[in-house]
C-alpha cells in the first residue's frame, strides 16, 4: 500500500509524496501584501505568504497546474520557477501559452509520468467550470487531475480544481474511485458580480464528499487571499449538518507540515 505525503504549501500549493514521485499543485510562492488583477473587474490581494519556500521543497518531478491565467492559481515567483520543476501538466490553452514547457489536457483525456524505479502515474483531467453558467469565456480553461498509480489501495487522489458544484463535476463521483480529496473551497466571489461563486462553497463540498466517498478530504484555497469568503469556520458550520460519514472524512492539515494520508 503507499501512502500519500501531503504538504499544503498555502492557498492552492501542495506538495504531494506518493510512490516516489514528488508532485507539486498550483505554484503560489510570491509574498504576501500585493494586490492582483483577474481581468472583467475583478482582483484580490494576497494576505499570507507561502509556508515553505521554493528552496527548501526539494525536487519536484512534475507541477500539476490547474489552470495559469489566474495569479492566485499562478503567481509571479511561481512561474518564474516552473522550468526548474520538471514537467508541467495543466489544460490545453495553458499548455500553448506556456510556449511548449507543458503537457495539456482536456477534461477526461489522460497523460502518464514515467521514469525508471518508480510506478508510473496515470494522471486524467477531470472537469471544472471556474464560475456561474456560461462563464467559461470569461474566466477560462481550468481542470481537475485524478492521480492513479500501483499501491492506492483505497482509491485515487483527486484534485478538483477551481470548481463549482456542476454536473460536470459530478461525474467525478459516476467515473472514479476517489480515496483521497484536495478540494479547492472557499466560496470564491467579487463585489463587481454580487452573489455569483466561482468555487466551491462549504454546502458544495459537503455535498461533493457525499457524493465521491472519499476516504479523506483536504480542503485547500480557503485561505490566504482576501476573495476567499468561505474559511474554515463555515466548512465546519456545514459539517455540522452533515452525515457522520461526511464529516469523519474531511481532515484540515496545518499548514506548512508535511502528513501522511493513508491511500
Amino acid at each position: 500500500m503507499s501512502d500519500v505525503r501531503v504538504t499544503h504549501i498555502g492557498g492552492p500549493t501542495v506538495l504531494l509524496e506518493v510512490g516516489g514521485w514528488r508532485l507539486l499543485t498550483d505554484p503560489t510562492f510570491d509574498p504576501p501584501g500585493r494586490s492582483y488583477r483577474f481581468g472583467w473587474g475583478t482582483g484580490s490581494r494576497k494576505l499570507t505568504g507561502p509556508a515553505v519556500a521554493p528552496a527548501d521543497l526539494g525536487q519536484v518531478d512534475a507541477v500539476l497546474l490547474t489552470h495559469d491565467q489566474h495569479d492566485d492559481n499562478l503567481d509571479v515567483a511561481g512561474r518564474a520557477l516552473l522550468s526548474s520543476f520538471g514537467e508541467v501538466i495543466t489544460t490545453s490553452s495553458g499548455a500553448r501559452r506556456l510556449g511548449g514547457r507543458a503537457r495539456g489536457l482536456e477534461a477526461w483525456e489522460t497523460t502518464v509520468l514515467d521514469a525508471p524505479g518508480r510506478s508510473p502515474i496515470r494522471v486524467t483531467a477531470t472537469p471544472c467550470r471556474h464560475g456561474p453558467p456560461l462563464s467559461r469565456p470569461v474566466v477560462g480553461d481550468v481542470i481537475g487531475f485524478a492521480l492513479d498509480l500501483k499501491g492506492l489501495d483505497h482509491g485515487l487522489v483527486w484534485i478538483s480544481g477551481d470548481t463549482v458544484l456542476y454536473p460536470g463535476v459530478r461525474e467525478v463521483a459516476e467515473r472514479l474511485r476517489v480515496g483521497t480529496a484536495l478540494l479547492h473551497v472557499g466560496g470564491v466571489r467579487f463585489p463587481v458580480t454580487g452573489p455569483l461563486r466561482y468555487t466551491m462553497t462549504a454546502r458544495e463540498a459537503v455535498e461533493m464528499c457525499g457524493l465521491i466517498e472519499p476516504r479523506t478530504a483536504i480542503p485547500v484555497h480557503y485561505e490566504g487571499w482576501k476573495h476567499f469568503h468561505e474559511g474554515r469556520e463555515a466548512i465546519e458550520r456545514e459539517l455540522e449538518r452533515a452525515p457522520e460519514k461526511v464529516r469523519l472524512c474531511f481532515r484540515w492539515l496545518p499548514i506548512g507540515d508535511a502528513v501522511d494520508v493513508s491511500a
